[in-house]
């Protein structure tokens, strides 16, 4: 998606950045591991292949996302302002931690006669062990919806222009206040008993209390309000938070 190429978010906990292609290289590293690829539903990539994804993750309008990083050194709630400047090292591969992304998606039913409605799937991962259970995935996920609802118009806009004319008429039809995001969802396997506990204490819900043919829980959270996420952000002490130009080229 074109509306975060030039966006990043800081915070005392965690830095957010647009997927650029330096990070590439980092990331087709954590791809290659069985691990990764199994909690992922991924299949490994070329580089080359890798490269071209990244064009299409910054580029194709159902899809938005960053890499996930380490907060910025020395970094102070009191010293975050829209006017601080990145510096190169602060998205370096050493300080890359994982991504979090954002699928966009009309959904009209399994029969396809349901109203129509935009939702919006989430995938989140903190890549190496080590900077697991430290707190970057609650952080990251708390930011991402932080931004996702704050630009919740931007986000629609650039999607809608890519959705067929009609599909477009009929949400508008079945929506009461124009075209928005009816949810935002995440799939996980049924045995991620973290990811799980993760996305349920931070209002995400069981769509049905058994998994799925493939053997995942689809939660949702309905709840897209910008106080319940801020609240969320302060009980977990996650501060700061400011989007920034991101002018790395």
């Amino acid at each position: 998606m074109l509306l975060n190429a030039e966006t990043a978010i800081s915070t005392t906990k965690v830095l957010l950045v647009p997927y650029s292609k330096w990070h590439v290289p980092r990331y087709h590293e954590w791809m290659q591991d069985k691990e990764i690829q199994e909690a992922t539903a991924s299949e490994p990539l070329s580089v080359e292949e890798e490269y071209e994804m990244q064009r299409s993750w910054r580029q194709d309008a159902d899809k938005l996302t960053f890499i996930v990083c380490q907060p910025i050194a020395s970094l102070s709630a009191s010293r975050v302002s829209a006017s601080l400047q990145l510096d190169s090292e602060d998205d370096s591969s050493e300080r890359m931690i994982g991504d979090i992304n954002l699928f966009l998606r009309v959904d009209d039913g399994e029969d396809g006669d349901a109203p129509p409605e935009i939702i919006g799937e989430i995938e989140l991962m903190i890549a190496e062990k080590v900077n697991q259970r430290r707190g970057f995935g609650k952080a990251s996920l708390l930011v991402f919806l932080r931004y996702i609802i704050q630009r919740q118009a931007g986000i629609l806009e650039e999607f809608v222009k890519s959705v067929d004319v009609q599909v477009v008429e009929k949400l508008k039809a079945a929506g009461t206040s124009g075209v928005g995001l009816a949810c935002l969802s995440v799939k996980i396997g049924q045995t991620n008993r973290r990811s799980l506990a993760l996305f349920e204490g931070l209002g995400f819900a069981k769509v049905s209390p058994e998994p799925n043919f493939f053997g995942e829980f689809e939660l949702r959270r309905m709840d897209l309000t910008m106080e319940s996420v801020d609240e969320a952000l302060r009980v977990s002490e996650v501060d700061g938070y400011v989007e920034m130009k991101y002018l790395r080229k």
